[in-house]
């Protein structure tokens, strides 16, 4: 494994000393500020096992920080890199959420009084719009809809009012 430098500079490390210092941060983001001191050739310039010891973390922590801060930036070292949008992973979306809004505001099947996320999942199955579906997925894709039928808020069924909290006696 490739042993990565860490040569901080005044600027980067009085920041990082300000940072541990206030505490006020993730745990993730003060660990790595500490790898980074630790690590500085300048400054204490530990090797990774003491830094193990010291830290309590693991040997590929410390490669990965150390790898972050020479090739990257010390932000990139520090803060948490952002997971991307996966526009695939959405199964209703457009023509089909449009069908799943109409479903969920039709009369429900024989027997039922109302539609619920499983029916509303399974009769998209039997309707053969979609090959599965889980109800966490029809939750999702109705709370973002705008469509309510006889209703001016947003959503595909209509809100119940809420009891009073206030301990009042109703008279």
């Amino acid at each position: 494994m490739d042993k990565y430098r860490v040569t901080l500079t005044t600027e980067e490390r009085v920041g990082l000393e300000q940072l541990v210092s206030k505490g006020k941060a993730a745990a993730r983001k003060l660990a790595h500020a500490r790898i980074l001191l630790l690590a500085d050739t300048h400054g204490e310039n530990l090797i990774d096992e003491d830094i193990v010891d010291v830290l309590g973390t693991s040997l590929r922590t410390i490669a990965r920080v150390r790898q972050q801060f020479v090739t990257l930036s010390l932000e990139a070292a520090i803060n948490r890199k952002s997971q991307p949008l996966r526009p695939d992973k959405i199964k209703i979306k457009g023509d089909l959420e449009r069908k799943l809004v109409q479903l969920a505001c039709s009369e429900p099947p024989e027997g039922r009084c109302h539609w619920t996320l499983q029916l509303l999942a399974d009769e998209m199955v039997v309707l053969g719009l979609i090959d599965a579906v889980s109800t966490e997925t029809v939750r999702k894709a109705l709370k973002k809809t705008t469509s309510s039928p006889g209703s001016l808020r947003p959503g595909a069924f209509r809100p119940r009012p809420t009891p009073s909290t206030s301990g009042e006696w109703k008279t």
